[in-house]
Parts: structure tokens; sequence; C-alpha cells
């Protein structure tokens, strides 16, 4: 080290530790200050405990009722976890080839509710429910219909209309795949209703040998 600038520094603390108090407390303040800002760039830089992120499974695009999902369909992405809805679905695995109820957009979570299954029957129709896929005998009744209407279940026969079920709750309207006119190549939309286990079996005894249609409430 050069001799001037080692006693140059010398001079510097010397006259520190024996300048005025209120110079050393200004330099204290000044230091401390400094690492204070320090601390709290580190501290800014840290994840904090709301960012934490679970894997969500989430629609790659916008999808619609019907649809059969497949792997390119869906991706696990990185969510908050205080914003993860319960029912959220985690890997592909679990949709794969799960038929959605209703329409998903890109980016939305793909809960239980969403799709075709056990879970959304029971929360519209009650423990022991199950889903009925029925096409009224005109189409145009569908276009009607949307998820959460209420409808009663209506059958022909020799001895007149009878009433299957009363107050079937409709979950899913699924698009016909044509014009939507019920023909040989195209027979109409699909409609999926929840009932109770009873219900249930006699609607889909009854579509089997008659046709079907419903009556709004």
């Amino acid at each position: 080290m050069d001799r001037d600038e080692g006693s140059g520094r010398g001079r510097w603390w010397e006259r520190w530790r024996h300048g005025p108090g209120w110079a050393r407390a200004l330099l204290l303040r000044r230091v401390a200050a400094a690492l204070l800002a320090a601390a709290a760039v580190v501290v800014a830089l840290l994840p904090a405990p709301g960012d934490e992120r679970v894997g969500v499974l989430v629609a790659t695009r916008d999808l619609l009722p019907g649809a059969a999902l497949a792997p390119d369909d869906v991706a696990v992405v990185g969510w908050p976890a205080a914003l993860v809805p319960g029912g959220v679905l985690r890997t592909a695995d679990d949709a794969g080839g799960r038929v959605l109820a209703g329409p998903l957009r890109a980016g939305e979570p793909v809960t239980d509710l969403r799709l075709v299954g056990s879970e959304i029957a029971v929360r519209t129709a009650g423990p022991g429910a199950s889903t009925v896929p029925l096409r009224p005998a005109d189409p145009a009744v569908a276009a009607l219909l949307s998820p959460g209407a209420r409808v009663d279940v209506v059958a022909g026969g020799p001895d007149g209309p009878r009433v299957l079920a009363a107050r079937a709750a409709v979950v899913a309207v699924f698009p016909a795949a044509g014009t939507g006119t019920a023909t040989g190549s195209d027979p109409g939309p699909l409609v999926l209703v929840a009932l109770p286990a009873p219900e249930a079996t006699a609607v889909a005894a009854a579509t089997l040998a008659d046709q079907v249609t419903v009556t709004l409430r």
C-alpha cells in the first residue's frame, strides 16, 4: 500500500474518531439507512406467502359443451393457491375423455362441476341422482332449454301421455351435429337431465321404446 495513501486513510480515521459527535452520528445514520434499503430490496424479491402457486388444470382453448377432453385441450399451469376453486382437476389424466357439460374458456380451470358425471348430478338433484340423456321429439324444444332449467319429462303411449319425471333439472344441452333438425342423419340436440335413481331408470327405459318430450316449468 502506498504510504501517502495509508497515511491519508489514517488521518481520515483519526478525524472521524476525534471529530464532532454530530458528524459521527450523521455518518452512522447514513450507513444504517443504506443497510435498511438493501434489506428492503432483498425482502421485496423474496416470494410472499400469498404468491404460492399450485398446479391446476385449465383449458388451452375455448371448448364447447359436449366436447370430450383430449390431451391438447388442457394443460397444467401454476395458479395462486388462494384462488384455486374447489373440485379443480390437477392432471390431464383426470380429464382424459371426460365430457364437458358446459362451455369452457381458454385459461379457465377445469372443475368437476364442468364435467358430465356423478358430481354434477348429485349437486343438482340430490344424493344418489343420475344423469339421463334424452332427445325431445321436437328438436325446437331443446333450443328453449339451458342448464338450470326445470322440466317435466313426458312420454306418449297407447293410454295417452304420462309424466315420467317431474321437475327434472337440465344440466347440459348438447347441440346437434348438423342443422338441428331431427332426420335420419341428424337426430337433433341432446338434453342431459339429472334425476333421482328411480325416475332416472324410468326415463332411460322410456327413451328406448317411445318418443319423449319435455314441458318447461
